[in-house]
């Protein structure tokens, strides 16, 4: 019954973010008279239309919703003689620019004014116009942005913003200090699945700005909006093309300085170029009936390359319809190399770490990107929009690890080795289908239904560990002989698939005080719904060392003659899963986890101008949610949860236009953050080296408060200033610690009654010059432009052992009664400094200095006795620099991460709020802080060729 209703509510309810039906004129006008001044108060109408609007203090004008065709625009002011531009064309969905000046004395030439046609989502300026006016604090950066600061993917595109910061090696994005469990990830308004079963949102890496038209950062939550929310929505809006036909190839290449300057570039047997690959279990695994090597391989020089063709075209289906249609396939590869140190926890006593690795990796990744949308407008009413899009993204590592595995047991004067190859790779398929209908000019209604299908693999991971034959000669002949954990020499395979439908609808009515007025209000009523399945499966043979006083002498790099001369008859191992050897009847049989998420959601909201300059935007939603799971794993055998809620969540916005440049917003709300399938499943994560992870049942949803007050001032069109302060209360928040245990395992746990959290941030992007050079056949432009932000957040949450132990089968032992939320950083600064010139028509070159700073965040909280495992704050520095060279040609130069910082994670001494009540800590750390962490990333140089036919 429950599938025949979901049927049925998909088939009546599906949504979207729609493209608008109509276009947009804006532009600026200056006084030639007076050095091209701002002229304020000039009238704009397009001729043989009542639509039309006056400049504003800085010569801006804006005429909404204007209707595809082409028009001629007709600017006049007293005084000064009427101006008429013809052939202006508006698109459907995009804003066209007129810039012009006027002038008392004469005629305008049309050579002196500049007419450009582009998305709406591309523009930086008809953003931050979207930003002016919107109600809610929702901030957006374009396509134009984010070729001008030189992000080469959403997940560098958002660390652009205010207050977000992404974590090193992960793409772990944070807002306002909160990380992946607090943030949603959508595409086009549509709701997207992680690739990673340990992240609740996709890597943002794997967009390509190629596919992006633009990205919106959405810090306060408003009803139409889910409500597992804490940090941010943040929406992709995949590239739509409406113009005229193109075709465009890029071709690229690059090295990173960490990776080519290595001796030998080392990875593994099996995976290929491309990134595609797979690889199953075989007949006979318990008899080693592997085909691939143990052994690293020396791959050719690590040289980066890279490859795309995109196009696009539009046609007109007789006189108010048009068929659109854009697509893009890329394929890009990338080397990398660390090394540093890698240290476990310290001993409370003597202060050192308990394993003590020098650390090298060598790295290979690839992404392929297919995205195809089409676009079909059917009069002035109805629109509609299919997008495809498919990832691939792989990455390729061969680790090694020397030094100390354990200072009590295994290796504990040095000389231990590990070894781990992994293959890694994600595949995403995602289908959309949206569409828009003005019903009348005051009802509409948008709907959309996406279905998407995300693959993650783990095919054949293989890991070695040899220890010296002799604890006493570090430096002598390594073996097997001392190794006692079975799982310590594996081959590990895990697959993980998703599917998920998610449907919206919503309907809109305006409604104005009496009809000499412009709409005053608009009330919105809408449905969500997400139905989500998830199956996850691992199978890990491990390699038990047997008949420990024959081990022969083993040479770290050539495993595979171990096992050629001592196969399975040998009596020197044998292999056994988690469920047993051969022998043991279910040996084969994977642990699991699988099961179902529903979530249903009705909202309601309320848009009303009680003045022309004071605004609310009220909402209250309602969800349902329901996430069942199942799971057959060694740990807690076979058994099963339920997760069964409902969230009630209003919210508010208000805005105050204190003058024409200046606005005031507050915004307040309640939402909450929903536990992921990884984190309840209680299944043992072996992802790192010396760091297993395990799920908890037991984990609840947490409740969070949020508040904003923002000021802002828009300067000139393309310049804001604002200033904003921000605070978080979170009830019941959810966080990973050390289980009180031989293992020390982490888990997930409720691990205090709150958490706060209050900040402020500034942002400034100010155009510092800005001249026009006249030529005999054109205006010429020379820019100089700078931005910046810079945020500072407090946290604080309380940690109760004792909640800990009350709620689920673990034990905690916090070192601390509070401390600050995991990943946030006090204060994150970002910079950029973009020089714009035109050497003439179609011919440019445009260069940005970008900078990032954050400052140290806890990576994990501190434990039994040991203090915060601590990221150390670094700057980042990248030079970007593209260079047209007429209508067909460019060229781009990247130097990336250019003062190569070291990366460190400390674990710091036990200071602050210590827990001397719980029996579980038996000191605190005194000596540190101790390295755990360091390394450095490299200087990535990469130089591009675009050719447009």
């Amino acid at each position: 019954m429950k599938y025949f209703l979901v049927i049925m509510t998909l088939a009546v309810t599906m949504q979207a973010v729609a493209q608008d039906s109509t276009g947009s004129i804006v532009g600026k006008l200056t006084d030639r008279e007076l050095n091209d001044e701002p002229l304020a108060f000039a009238n704009v109408l397009i001729k043989g239309t009542t639509k039309g609007t006056t400049s504003d203090f800085d010569g801006l004008y804006e005429i909404p919703n204007v209707e595809p065709g082409v028009y001629t625009l007709s600017f006049s002011y007293l005084g000064y003689e009427t101006v008429e531009i013809p052939n202006v064309e508006v698109v459907a969905g995009k804003v066209t620019s007129v810039n012009a000046p006027m002038s008392a004395s004469s005629g305008l030439a049309l050579d002196e004014v500049v007419v450009t046609t582009v998305s709406r989502k591309d523009s930086e300026i008809a953003l931050l116009l979207d930003q002016k006016k919107a109600i809610t604090l929702e901030t957006s950066i374009g396509a134009q942005e984010l070729a001008r600061k030189g992000a080469s993917d959403a997940a560098a595109a958002v660390t652009k913003v205010t207050g977000i910061s992404r974590e090193e090696g992960s793409n772990n994005v944070y807002v306002r200090g909160l990380g992946d469990r607090f943030n949603i990830t959508t595409l086009n308004g549509l709701p997207l699945p992680s690739n990673n079963t340990a992240k609740k949102n996709i890597d943002l890496s794997l967009f390509g700005t190629s596919i992006i038209e633009s990205i919106g950062i959405d810090k306060t939550y408003n009803a139409q909006n889910y409500g597992d929310f804490g940090g941010a929505n943040i929406n992709i809006v995949s590239r739509n093309y409406t113009g005229s036909g193109f075709l465009e190839l890029g071709v690229g290449s690059g090295v990173n300085t960490e990776a080519i300057g290595v001796d030998q570039f080392y990875l593994f047997d099996g995976p290929n170029f491309s990134g595609f690959y797979d690889k199953s279990i075989p007949n006979g695994a318990f008899n080693n009936s592997f085909d691939t090597s143990w052994d690293r391989e020396t791959r050719s020089t690590p040289i980066n390359s890279n490859i795309s063709l995109k196009g696009g075209d539009s046609f007109n289906l007789g006189e108010n319809s048009r068929l659109n249609f854009f697509a893009v396939g890329s394929f890009n590869n990338g080397n990398s190399y660390r090394e540093g140190v890698n240290r476990g926890a310290p001993n409370l006593g003597t202060g050192l770490p308990n394993s003590d690795f020098d650390y090298q990796k060598y790295s290979y990744q690839t992404a392929t990107t297919l995205m195809g949308n089409v676009g079909l407008r059917l009069g002035n009413a109805n629109d509609f929009k299919y997008n495809f899009l498919l990832l691939n993204n792989s990455e390729q590592k061969h680790e090694e690890f020397n030094g100390i595995l354990d200072r009590e047991d295994d290796a504990p004067n040095g000389g231990g080795f590990i070894q781990r190859h992994t293959f890694d790779k994600t595949l995403l398929i995602v289908h959309q289908l949206l569409g828009s209908h003005d019903v009348t000019d005051k009802f509409e209604v948008n709907w959309g239904l996406g279905y998407n299908f995300v693959q993650n693999l783990i095919p054949d991971r293989r890991q070695n560990t040899l220890l010296p034959f002799t604890n006493n000669e570090p430096e002598g002949p390594k073996s097997f002989r001392l190794v006692s954990a079975a799982s310590a020499n594996h081959r590990f395979f895990q697959e993980l698939e998703e599917e998920e439908i998610s449907a919206n609808l919503s309907t809109a009515f305006k409604f104005k005080k009496n009809e000499d007025d412009g709409f005053d209000g608009k009330f919105t009523i809408g449905y969500n719904g997400r139905f989500k399945n998830v199956d996850f499966e691992a199978t890990q043979f491990n390699y038990q060392i047997l008949n420990v006083a024959n081990q022969p002498f083993v040479d770290p790099y050539n495993i595979d003659a171990y096992f050629e001369e001592n196969g399975p008859d040998s009596g020197l191992w044998q292999i056994r899963t988690f469920r047993g050897t051969a022998s043991t009847e279910g040996s084969l049989d994977p642990q699991t986890y699988g099961g179902e998420q529903q979530i249903n959601a009705g909202y309601i909201t309320l848009e009303y101008k009680f003045t022309p300059k004071f605004t609310l935007f009220a909402g209250a939603r309602g969800e349902q949610i329901n996430q069942t799971i199942e799971w057959s794993t060694v740990i807690q055998g076979d058994d099963s949860n339920e997760l069964d809620t409902f969230e009630f969540l209003p919210s508010l916005a208000l805005k105050y236009e204190l003058n024409e440049k200046q606005n005031l917003r507050f915004a307040a709300s309640k939402t909450y953050t929903l536990p992921q399938f990884k984190e309840r499943a209680p299944f043992l994560f072996q992802e790192e080296i010396n760091q297993d992870t395990q799920g908890n049942p037991a984990l609840q949803n947490s409740t969070n408060y949020n508040f904003d007050l923002r000021w802002e001032l828009f300067p000139t069109s393309s310049e804001l200033v604002s200033l904003a302060v921000f605070g978080k209360f979170i009830e019941n928040p959810i966080n990973s610690f050390l289980v009180v245990s031989a293992a020390n395992n982490l888990s997930y746990a409720n691990t205090g009654d709150n958490a706060r959290a209050f900040g402020a941030e500034l942002e400034v992007k100010l155009d510092v010059i800005e001249n026009e050079r006249e030529t005999a056949e054109s205006f010429l432009v020379d820019r100089l432009s700078i931005g910046g932000n810079v945020s500072y957040l407090n946290t604080s949450q309380d940690l109760d052992f004792q909640k800990v132990s009350d709620e689920t089968i673990f034990a905690a032992a916090f070192t601390n009664t509070k401390a600050p939320l995991q990943g946030a950083s006090d204060f994150i600064f970002n910079a950029d400094a973009s020089y714009y010139t035109e050497f003439s028509e179609n011919k440019n070159l445009r260069t940005t200095l970008a900078a990032n700073y954050f400052s140290d965040r806890i990576y994990a909280l501190g434990s039994t006795g040991r203090g915060h495992l601590v990221d150390k704050g670094f700057v980042t520095l990248d030079w970007i620099t593209a260079v047209e060279l007429g209508d067909h040609f460019g060229i781009g130069l990247n130097m990336r991460n250019l003062l190569n910082p070291t990366i460190e994670r400390v674990n710091e001494n036990a200071e602050g709020d210590l827990d001397t009540e719980n029996p579980a800590i038996p000191g605190f750390l005194e000596d540190g802080p101790v390295t755990a962490l360091s390394l450095k990333k490299g200087v990535d140089f990469s130089l591009s060729l675009t050719y447009k036919f």
